[in-house]
């Protein structure tokens, strides 16, 4: 077998981890913000002052960050379920000295410092757990795409074939998740009126960069001869092209029906086309073509899984505005937000059990069909990643009640309750907005130039491949690649936006 091959089968006929193994990993990303977090608010404790080293707060984020969730995919995956409570036990540790070290005159009861937590207003123009969220999946998914080359990511972690649930199946769900929270969509505010068709024109202009990616990507893999994953789009098709067809879709969408009701939307789309799965050849048609032996032959042959998965997608995108929805109503409180959980939480358990129903009687999950219980489970864990998030900002917004003046980039804003007159509620929120800080954070950095961040992955991981035999290399190596890559790229976010550079233009 050629290279090309080698590599071809090495990511092929896999089938994915189970769901528990996903949801504890999914953990791991917001213990390592609470981490940083507490970290920042302990160093302000000690001197009286943020980090400002630039060089520093660049080194602290990626090796709190970014590493951890690279090692927890790759040589520590074996103990993957005590990761959480190791970083845990850590994040506890600094907490439980920041409690006690603490300024005597600011000390205050326990149980008024809870009271206090409860009745501290937020920001409202600002939700950081949604900006994480989505530098989070792109950063997972840079690592995933490179690290599933080398022999020590584990293959369980890799996009499973026809069914299962793998890592990577997750991110591409999630990349449609993080898209249309943010959506204009989502971001119009309910007065303003506007023709009910110029958000379409919008996208249409918007999502010629993926187009444009798309084609570039097709032509160097084809050009190069890289190796590819044909049953995961096909042979034409790539998920530039399912993402800019599936914002275009919901704009679409979202045009005809109100936005209120895309969760409506949402079901019927991914009931029917799971119906049609099931009733007609379609289901045969995707996994074996249309002669039954695998035939490419033809546009729609050739590339039917990347076409019809799109339904599955779209079914996510609506489902995923409708989240974006219910996140921007104005929930400007610790209580409302508290709230907000418990009712997040409350649907992340439906969800679940949605899915075992699903995949006990209807279908198991399949990321290459993009089927009724693939939806379901990339909102519910999508979902889940998400309340993990929230419940990190509330833990790192009570610690900063605790050291007056401390900040945390990418956390919220602490602002000041409406019609206050009274000095001890003054004191007791910190006041003011917390984000013009003297150092730069590497969330913000990523978040900035997002588009960039993934291509720059993409460009970086086809060049290692072809440089480097990935499939042959020893353990050490390959971690000492995986960090210099992953370094790579988020310096370069770092330099960018330190230089407050944003390379979009559409």
């Amino acid at each position: 077998m050629s290279q090309k091959h080698l590599k071809e089968a090495f990511i092929s006929n896999l089938n994915g981890t189970s769901l528990l193994e996903i949801s504890v990993g999914l953990s791991l990303a917001p213990l390592c913000l609470l981490g940083r977090g507490l970290l920042l608010i302990l160093h302000y404790l000690h001197y009286g002052k943020p980090l400002s080293s630039r060089t520093h707060s660049l080194l602290l984020d990626f090796l709190v960050l970014v590493s951890p969730l690279l090692l927890s995919c790759t040589v520590l995956s074996p103990i993957i379920f005590f990761m959480p409570a190791i970083i845990a036990a850590f994040c506890a540790g600094v907490f439980s000295k920041i409690y006690s070290q603490r300024k005597h005159e600011t000390r205050v009861p326990f149980r008024q410092i809870v009271k206090d937590f409860q009745e501290t207003y937020l920001d409202p123009e600002y939700i950081p757990a949604i900006t994480v969220f989505r530098v989070y999946v792109n950063v997972l998914t840079s690592i995933s795409i490179l690290a599933v080359d080398f022999p020590l990511y584990p293959r369980r972690y890799a996009k499973a074939e026809t069914y299962g649930t793998g890592v990577m199946d997750l991110g591409v769900g999630a990349f449609i998740f993080g898209n249309a929270v943010v959506c204009p969509e989502v971001r119009q505010k309910s007065y303003v009126t506007q023709p009910k068709f110029s958000n379409l024109a919008r996208q249409f202009f918007s999502i010629w960069p993926l187009i444009f990616l798309g084609v570039g990507r097709l032509l160097s893999v084809k050009s190069i001869e890289y190796h590819e994953h044909t049953s995961e789009y096909g042979v034409h098709w790539n998920f530039f092209f399912t993402l800019a067809f599936v914002r275009l879709a919901a704009s679409l969408l979202l045009a005809i029906f109100p936005k209120k009701y895309s969760w409506m939307v949402a079901i019927n789309l991914a009931v029917l086309y799971q119906l049609i799965l099931n009733t007609t050849s379609l289901k045969m048609f995707i996994l074996h073509g249309s002669n039954g032996r695998d035939t490419r032959v033809g546009f729609l042959n050739a590339n039917r899984e990347g076409l019809l998965s799109l339904f599955g997608y779209l079914a996510i995108y609506m489902a995923s505005v409708q989240v974006g929805l219910c996140l921007l109503k104005c929930r400007n409180s610790v209580k409302g937000w508290i709230e907000a959980v418990c009712f997040l939480l409350l649907t992340v358990l439906v969800l679940f059990v949605f899915l075992r129903v699903s995949q006990a009687y209807v279908d198991p999950v399949s990321r290459r069909m993009a089927n009724l219980s693939y939806c379901i489970w990339v909102v519910a864990h999508c979902l889940t990643f998400f309340i993990y998030f929230v419940v990190t900002d509330l833990v790192l917004v009570f610690t900063k009640l605790l050291v007056k003046g401390s900040s945390v980039p990418c956390c919220w804003n602490v602002v000041k309750p409406p019609n206050t007159s009274t000095k001890r509620e003054t004191e007791a929120v910190p006041m003011g907005r917390e984000g013009k800080l003297s150092h730069i954070c590497l969330i913000s950095a990523i978040n900035k130039n997002q588009l960039l961040f993934f291509l720059l992955a993409n460009v970086m991981t086809g060049t290692v491949n072809i440089l480097i035999d990935t499939m042959h290399s020893k353990t050490a190596f390959a971690l000492c690649m995986l960090h210099s890559y992953m370094f790579f790229n988020c310096l370069i976010m770092y330099i960018l936006h330190a230089k407050n550079i944003v390379l979009k233009f559409w």
